[in-house]
């Protein structure tokens, strides 16, 4: 709760993406706005997104997230509702746009979307530079957490 009683809009939903880090190794991480229609917003707030598809590209001067998919708001009418899978433009600082368009053109290295979430009442996607991972890797990276979970398991089984 807010210092004058009200409910913080900062703790609602998270839209998390975990297939992202299965499936890929996550080199650095960039929060960016989104521009949004009214009905994707309030979609947003009931938590009503898919991000397990969808990727960013830098086309031109601007940075557009494709194949998000956000549900259309039930409480409206069907003509006002905006479309799931549209493309949506990302907002970022120009010299983040050129930062991010040096680090893409090289091979095997993408923009994934990493998790939708609300900061001061406005919808931010953070947005992860990513390689893919083979699939020995995504093996390891399974054995790792097993190990670990292993081991947490047996110091909490000590004290």
């Amino acid at each position: 709760m807010a210092k004058d009683g009200r409910k913080t809009r900062d703790l609602e939903p998270r839209i998390n993406n975990r297939r992202a880090l299965h499936d890929f190794f996550i080199e650095a991480k960039v929060e960016c706005g989104m521009a949004l229609l009214g009905t994707e917003v309030k979609s947003l707030r009931e938590g009503k997104a898919q991000l397990h598809d969808s990727f960013a590209r830098v086309e031109g001067s601007k940075l557009v997230l494709h194949n998000c998919h956000i549900d259309p708001y039930t409480k409206s009418a069907i003509v006002y509702n905006h479309d799931p899978i549209r493309e949506r433009i990302l907002l970022v600082h120009k010299r983040e746009l050129k930062r991010l368009a040096g680090e893409t053109s090289e091979r095997g290295v993408t923009l994934i979307p990493l998790a939708i979430y609300f900061k001061g009442g406005r919808a931010k996607l953070e947005l992860g530079v990513a390689k893919g991972k083979k699939q020995h890797d995504k093996r390891d990276t399974i054995k790792r957490k097993e190990i670990d979970r292993e081991v947490r398991r047996a110091m909490t089984q000590r004290h």
